[in-house]
């Protein structure tokens, strides 16, 4: 059985202050206030900072919470393998997914999903970092890269298909490249991660080397300096189709597109047995890609 103060305390971090905690909970705040307390005082450490306006760990804090995430998830799946319930799709999930593709594809999938499993307790968050899928605070992840990461578990869901393009007011400007070299004299737009890029061409792959324009950790940001004339861009048709079928940017360099060995893959943890409410997650998305809900 897991320490129910524990517990508690665990409660508290993810609720993100001990009142949230103890309306979920439904207890007075005094009370577990209390309970922490008693806590601490048993480990004869802090393990938050106090405020009126947020609540913060303490570095004893950081690595208690850092050490119960997987212990708590482990023992909550074997609970569930023991008792049969992880065949009922029920139970809190949580998902994170690239901050443009989530809010364009897999966002737009979740009301579906909920539809059918009404007792499956969501909670995204869209972020652009990767996180850790191994510390039990996350239970499924969205990733779009050549590689999973170490020790996890990753279905594959489709390609990631990328393609040049730039406005066409920029290429009215500087014009328009007819080989891969005219690029050292353009305007190349990119995330500090992305480059160089990695692009299959005629003679196989290439490796184009440079320096973006503008500095952003930010796709989304590129997406925009490249629909606002800015430079030239490397993007996923999942986000840049509609904007190439008006006309708003277009193809340069057609011969050339990203590497086809970046995919999205669902990523999780590895488990003896995947909890029915990942599965089922991972199910739906893999089934609304098969349907055309969404253009990789």
């Amino acid at each position: 059985m897991f320490d129910p103060d524990f517990d508690l305390f665990l409660d508290i971090v993810e609720a993100g202050s001990i009142s949230a905690a103890a309306r979920s909970r439904g207890m007075s705040t005094a009370a577990l206030s209390k309970r922490l307390a008693r806590l601490e005082e048993r480990l004869s450490v802090r393990l938050l900072h106090r405020t009126t306006r947020r609540l913060a760990l303490t570095q004893a804090g950081r690595d208690l919470h850092h050490a119960l995430l997987p212990m708590r998830a482990s023992l909550l799946a074997a609970e569930e393998r023991l008792s049969g319930r992880h065949e009922l799709v029920r139970g809190r999930l949580r998902i994170s997914a690239p901050t443009s593709f989530g809010r364009m594809h897999i966002v737009p999938m979740l009301p579906s999903f909920l539809a059918q499993y009404p007792e499956v307790q969501l909670a995204i968050e869209l972020s652009d970092e990767f996180v850790d899928l191994l510390d039990g605070g996350c239970d499924l992840a969205i990733r779009i890269g050549a590689r999973i990461g170490a020790g996890l578990v990753g279905h594959r869901l489709g390609t990631s298909h990328r393609v040049l393009c730039a406005a066409p007011s920029y290429l009215a400007d500087f014009g328009v490249p007819g080989l891969l070299s005219d690029l050292r004299r353009h305007r190349i737009l990119a995330t500090t991660e992305q480059i160089p890029w990695e692009l299959d061409g005629p003679d196989g792959t290439v490796i184009h080397q440079g320096r973006s324009h503008i500095e952003t950790n930010s796709s989304e940001v590129v997406r925009e300096l490249a629909l606002g004339g800015c430079g030239i861009a490397l993007r996923s048709l999942w986000d840049v189709r509609d904007a190439l079928k008006m006309g708003h940017l277009r193809r340069v360099l057609p011969q050339y597109q990203g590497s086809q060995d970046v995919g999205i893959f669902a990523v999780h943890a590895p488990t003896p047995a995947v909890p029915a409410r990942i599965g089922a997650m991972i199910n739906h998305i893999r089934a609304k890609f098969d349907q055309g809900d969404t253009s990789a």
